[in-house]
């Protein structure tokens, strides 16, 4: 009746129900069958129910794969998300199927235990383009969109800003200095952490004035042979607000996975 992905979390399912917000970086379309792997990437829908049924609260979305099917396939993505927000609470930002939608998810504002955090996620480029208005993914490059976004994070009194861009360069470990100018660009405009997708190999990590910044975690899942891309990384943040109301976030925390 389908795909079985139950191993694939199998080891660190406490890890993610434990997580007040669990965010996972799906890098792939739901466009339905065929299902295709590289460099076309479809897969089947109960991947996403499995991360939803893990315990992942979050789906980031923008990636360079996210019009790998076009706009069909990635409309088809947010329906399904769309869905599982509907049957398990997921929420998903990086893409939106029209304005408000686009709106409402950038930045992507999440409460839990008192504490207001806003997601930012964007992807240098993708690998197709768009003949349609809609839907649409958010891009570096817009830096002038970016800032409006973070503006919007701090009118809605965010204690806490995650930037998770998709960026860098492929099996490459250490960043680039278009990736350091623009995490520098992102602490300038009030972002607290940045956590990087898309080289699927494990980058090296930096603090920007207090900001922690790990500019690749790798891959989660994949079956990749290349060289350093069966190692990933699962980044725990934690926050603590104090008596008087002040918001400090603690090291980050990283864990191997394999």
């Amino acid at each position: 009746s389908g795909y079985d992905f139950s191993s694939y979390f199998s080891l660190i399912g406490d890890e993610i129900k434990k997580a007040d917000i669990a965010i996972a970086n799906m890098e792939f379309t739901l466009a339905g069958e065929p299902y295709t792997g590289y460099p076309c990437f479809s897969a089947p829908d109960t991947l996403a129910g499995h991360l939803a049924r893990c315990g992942f609260d979050v789906f980031l979305a923008a990636n360079n794969h996210i019009f790998d099917k076009g706009a069909k396939g990635a409309d088809r993505t947010i329906d399904i998300y769309r869905r599982l927000g509907e049957s398990h609470g997921i929420r998903f930002t990086g893409i939106a199927g029209n304005e408000s939608e686009m709106e409402e998810n950038n930045p992507l504002m999440i409460r839990r235990k008192g504490i207001r955090i806003a997601l930012l996620n964007f992807t240098y480029g993708t690998n197709s383009g768009l003949d349609t208005r809609w839907p649409k993914t958010n891009y570096i490059g817009e830096r002038s969109k970016i800032a409006r976004s973070l503006s919007k994070a701090e009118e809605e009194d965010a204690d806490y800003i995650i930037a998770l861009p998709h960026w860098g360069t492929e099996y490459i470990l250490s960043h680039s200095d278009s990736q350091e100018d623009f995490a520098r660009w992102l602490v300038e405009n009030g972002v607290d952490c940045i956590i990087g997708a898309h080289p699927h190999v494990i980058q090296d990590r930096d603090t920007i004035g207090t900001v922690p910044v790990a500019y690749s975690l790798g891959n989660a899942v994949s079956n990749m042979s290349a060289k350093n891309t069966q190692l990933g990384l699962m980044a725990i943040i934690r926050l603590v607000r104090y008596g008087n109301g002040d918001i400090r976030s603690l090291p980050t925390e990283f864990k191997y996975l394999w």
